[in-house]
């Protein structure tokens, strides 16, 4: 226990905190966790009893993990999220609009194919507003460093994920970037990834329920001691928390059909970022040459 230790004084902390000190947690304090990192706008919002209810815990529970972190009560904990949105309107609004959005087409019948595409384009319009709100760049940059430094970079994605896997396997070649897709055809996974190094780079995308061919590789590329870019719906899930770095992708989810736009956003942003970034020395070199030129006319 490590209850003596001062509570955060930021939810930046406590997300630190929490991220920390995930693994020592029992199970019952790892689900309250997982949500509290997932849904900070509900944590500040909504009581603690709609809290318990959404995050599938009783309301001591959710008293337990505050205080276990240092807090006096659940009250002293949601104050910390609640002082960051009131300096961000933005992402309080979209909280209050994904809500009112979910309820609306929740107690909607489902009508003609123009008015289902309209509920997709408004879901999907909102979770690509709130990709810039969790995914910062200084994460981005960090992505990016890693893919740049990589000799290599294995790309893989299973049954949802795997259309964003391949899109970014097929930019990066695009870019000429030595790449391995890993496709797993004639499950040949894990003979797939034995040639990487430290050298490399494991870039996966899965999320809940989470492919167990992610977690293998994941554990295999950490065995190896090679980075590993994570794409995932949480900062603590089982491919999130091995990950070098990670890339936070909250997707839309509309009638219980969850959307890949986000992610797609996501990859196009860290793909054409990478390309970019691998040109900016040639083009430096390109303007010096120039100007050394003009200097000597």
């Amino acid at each position: 226990m490590m209850d003596h230790l001062p509570a955060p004084t930021t939810a930046e902390e406590l997300r630190a905190a929490i991220l920390d000190r995930y693994e020592s947690l029992s199970k019952r304090l790892q689900q309250i966790a997982r949500y509290v990192l997932d849904e900070p706008n509900a944590v500040a919002l909504e009581t603690l009893a709609v809290l318990a209810e959404r995050s599938g815990v009783q309301p001591s529970a959710i008293v337990r993990f505050a205080k276990s972190f240092g807090f006096d009560g659940a009250t002293q904990m949601q104050r910390l999220f609640r002082d960051g949105l009131l300096s961000g309107n933005a992402a309080l609004a979209y909280g209050e609009r994904v809500r009112q959005f979910s309820e609306t087409v929740d107690n909607k019948a489902v009508g003609q194919p123009g008015q289902v595409l309209a509920e997709f384009i408004e879901g999907n319009t909102l979770a690509l507003q709130n990709l810039g709100e969790i995914v910062s760049s200084a994460d981005l940059e960090a992505a990016v460093d890693l893919m740049a430094q990589a000799d290599t970079i294995y790309v893989a994605g299973f049954r949802r994920s795997f259309p964003v896997a391949a899109y970014i396997a097929y930019s990066l070649h695009q870019v000429d970037k030595r790449t391995v897709f890993i496709d797993s055809i004639g499950g040949m996974t894990r003979q797939q990834i034995h040639a990487i190094t430290p050298r490399d780079l494991l870039l996966v995308v899965s999320y809940h329920p989470y492919a167990e061919e992610a977690v293998q590789l994941i554990d295999a590329a950490v065995e190896r001691s090679a980075p590993v870019l994570s794409i995932s719906d949480s900062l603590v899930s089982p491919v999130a928390k091995p990950a070098t770095q990670v890339l936070q992708v909250r997707e839309a989810e509309i009638r219980k059909f969850r959307s890949l736009s986000t992610s797609m956003c996501l990859a196009q942003a860290l793909v054409i970022s990478f390309a970019f970034t691998t040109s900016q020395p040639a083009r430096n070199a390109s303007t010096m040459k120039g100007a050394s030129k003009r200097a000597k006319q």
